[in-house]
C-alpha cells in the first residue's frame, strides 16, 4: 500500500510501526464522525432516495400479500451482492435450482443461497439482537458454512491481515491493506456504536457511513463485502424504515461495480465523503424507483391471473400464488407445496398451460427434470 496515496486524515491514515512485527503499512481508520455538513447535491440525492424509499415501504405496507415480492427481491439482492464477489450464478440457474425442490447446488448457487439464509437469520435476530459484532459474526457463519471460504474462520474475526489487490499483490503492492487484527476490537467498538447512537444523522446517511466503514475495517478473512452490503437491510428494518426486505441495491452495485469500489476507496484516500454517499444514494434511489415499478406490474398481473382463473374449482389459484415466489415449476414443486398427487399436481400444470400462464421448457439438468416456467412473471423479476 502506497501511504503518498492518502492525503486527507478525516477518515484515517496509512501507519507503519518500526519494529512491529507486521513491518508494512496499513490503514488505521478514523472513529465514524457524528455529523456532517451536506452539500447541496448530496441535500438533494438524500431528498429523492428518501421519497423514493418512501413510496417502496409503502407499497409493502399496502399488499395483503407481501411474500409475492419478498422472495423475488431477496433473490435479486442475493445473486448481484455475490455476482459482485465473482460468483457466477445468474438468477434463472438459482430459481431453477430452487424449484427443484431436491435441487443438486453448485458452488455458485449454494454461495447465493447461504447469502438468503444470513439475510433471513439478520431479520430473525433483529428481533433480539441489535446490529452487533455478535450479530455480524453469526450471519458471517451461515454466509461460508459449507462453500468457497469455509476455511477462512466462518463466524470468527479474523486474526491475521489481509490485503485488497490482484491475487499477485502482496502488502506492499496492494491498494489497500484494512487495520491489523489486533485493532479490530476497537474499530468495531465505535463502529457499534455509531450504527446506535441517536446523532440526528438521516438514516441514509448513517447507512452509507456505516457500509463505507465496514467494508474499511474488513473484519473477517472472506464475505465482508456481502455481510457489509446485507447490513444496508438489516439498518433499514431495525430502524423501521423498511419493514420487509425489499430493497436490492446490490443490482446497482452491480453493474457499476468499479466506481463502487473507487468510491469508497477514495473517501480513504482523499477524504470524498460526499461524492460517496451521492453515489450510494443514487443506488438507494434508482433500486427503490425499480423495486416500485416491478412490484406495481406484479400486482396487476396477479390481479389479471387471479380473474383468469375466477370460477375455476381446482386449486390452480394455489400454483399461480407459486409462481410469484418463483416463475420455474416442476410437478414436484406443486405436489410438496399444496399436498396432493403426482397426477393431481400434473393435472393443474396442464390446465394452466392451457390458460397461456405457462410454458413447458422441457428438461433440464441430469435428471431430465421438466420444468415449466410462468414467462410473463420471470420478465418482470429477471
Amino acid at each position: 500500500m502506497d501511504p503518498a496515496r492518502f492525503v486527507a486524515p478525516e477518515f484515517g491514515r496509512p501507519v507503519k510501526k518500526p519494529g512491529d512485527k507486521w513491518a508494512f503499512w496499513y490503514f488505521e481508520p478514523a472513529d465514524l464522525p457524528r455529523y456532517l455538513d451536506l452539500s447541496l447535491d448530496t441535500v438533494l440525492a438524500l431528498s429523492r432516495a428518501d421519497a423514493a424509499l418512501g413510496r417502496l415501504s409503502g407499497v409493502g405496507r399496502l399488499l395483503s400479500n407481501p411474500g409475492i415480492l419478498v422472495q423475488p427481491y431477496q433473490r435479486r439482492e442475493a445473486v448481484a451482492s455475490s455476482r459482485i464477489e465473482g460468483t457466477e450464478a445468474s438468477l434463472s440457474d438459482v430459481l431453477q435450482a430452487e424449484a427443484a425442490v431436491e435441487p443438486t447446488e453448485s458452488d455458485d448457487i449454494a454461495e447465493v443461497f447461504n447469502y438468503q439464509r444470513a439475510l433471513n437469520e439478520g431479520i430473525r435476530l433483529l428481533e433480539s439482537l441489535p446490529i452487533s459484532t455478535r450479530l455480524i459474526r453469526e450471519i458471517h457463519a451461515i454466509l461460508l458454512s459449507g462453500v468457497r471460504g469455509q476455511e477462512k474462520r466462518p463466524g470468527e474475526l479474523r486474526t491475521s491481515p489481509v490485503w485488497i489487490g490482484s491475487p499477485t499483490d502482496s502488502p506492499d503492492t496492494a491498494v489497500f491493506v484494512p487495520p491489523l487484527p489486533e485493532l479490530l476490537g476497537d474499530h468495531l467498538k465505535d463502529w457499534e456504536n455509531f450504527v446506535h447512537e441517536d446523532d440526528k444523522l438521516p438514516i441514509l446517511i448513517k447507512c452509507a457511513l456505516m457500509h463505507y466503514q465496514f467494508e474499511t475495517i474488513h473484519p473477517f478473512l472472506d464475505g465482508n463485502g456481502r455481510i457489509g452490503r446485507l447490513l444496508i437491510t438489516l439498518l433499514l428494518i431495525e430502524k423501521k424504515v423498511l419493514e420487509l426486505p425489499l430493497l436490492y441495491v446490490s443490482a446497482y452495485m452491480e453493474t457499476n461495480r468499479q466506481e463502487y469500489y473507487d468510491r469508497l476507496q477514495a473517501v480513504r484516500e482523499r477524504g470524498e465523503v460526499q461524492e460517496w454517499i451521492q453515489f450510494f444514494l443514487t443506488a438507494v434511489y434508482r433500486q427503490a424507483t425499480d423495486a416500485e415499478e416491478r412490484a406495481g406490474r406484479l400486482v396487476e398481473l396477479r390481479e389479471s391471473y387471479r380473474s383468469m382463473l375466477a370460477g375455476t374449482k381446482s386449486r390452480a389459484v394455489e400454483v399461480v400464488d407459486l409462481l410469484f415466489s418463483n416463475p420455474f415449476v416442476t410437478v414436484k414443486r406443486v405436489e410438496t407445496n399444496l399436498g396432493i398427487t403426482n397426477q393431481g399436481a400434473r393435472n393443474l400444470l396442464t390446465s394452466i398451460e392451457e390458460k397461456g400462464i405457462l410454458r413447458k421448457i422441457g428438461s433440464v439438468g441430469r435428471g431430465g427434470r421438466i420444468f415449466w416456467l410462468a414467462e410473463d412473471i420471470y420478465q418482470i423479476v429477471g
